[in-house]
């Protein structure tokens, strides 16, 4: 039996990791806890300092030695006193955030610790399969919109990460009622793990990297 213990930023991957990869990798003897930051007594969710997160991640991998800890945070928006945030690399978002990772996991320093930055936020792996949000609004031409952004990328990680084009950004464009921590769970959970695997490689090398564990 292996335990992971994965520290993400908010409400939405709490649910896309207790939903979605709980039950699928719970058949393989991996057992998975999702745990929210906290970011001010009394107050989880969102990033808004490296400095705030960095005592968690090391809190838990020394309390629980025989664990593992991952992190889910999203390269959209990361704190500017991130590891290697003001020496990132010039390059597509999967080589930012490899190299992240790499800062990352030199700055914490523990062997029980798997550092993981999603290309660019929780929503890029919705893009996967964007014809799922018909399901959830009438206007299909704002589906089809949706559908256009994720044929226009090789992969729905290189959609990018400015302010205004972010995927969680052309999704609320497109889909005023969209609610992140209700619907995105649940498209994610219609699409499926292996689609999103399928087109999106840094999402699917940190499974493939739990499922060596």
């Amino acid at each position: 039996m292996t335990r992971i213990k994965l520290l993400v930023e908010g409400q939405t991957e709490e649910v896309f990791v207790r939903e979605l990869l709980q039950p699928h990798y719970a058949r393989m003897g991996l057992y998975m806890t999702p745990i929210i930051v906290s970011t001010s007594p009394g107050y989880k969710g969102g990033m808004t300092s490296y400095a705030k997160v960095r005592p968690q991640i090391q809190r838990l991998c020394l309390q629980d030695p025989e664990a593992w800890i991952t992190t889910m945070f999203d390269l959209y928006a990361l704190p500017t006193d991130f590891p290697g945030k003001s020496l990132v690399v010039q390059g597509s978002g999967q080589q930012k955030a490899q190299y992240l990772e790499l800062q990352m996991a030199a700055d914490i320093s523990l062997r029980n610790f798997l550092p993981y930055v999603q290309v660019h936020e929780f929503e890029a792996l919705l893009f996967s399969q964007a014809e799922k949000f018909s399901e959830w609004t009438d206007n299909l031409n704002t589906v089809a919109g949706l559908v256009s952004v994720a044929k226009a990328h090789a992969s729905p990680e290189d959609i990018n990460d400015s302010p205004h084009t972010a995927p969680s950004k052309r999704v609320e464009a497109a889909i005023p009622a969209y609610q992140k921590t209700f619907h995105g769970p649940l498209i994610a959970c219609e699409i499926g793990l292996d689609v999103m695997r399928g087109a999106c490689p840094h999402f699917n090398e940190w499974l493939i990297r739990m499922e060596s564990l």
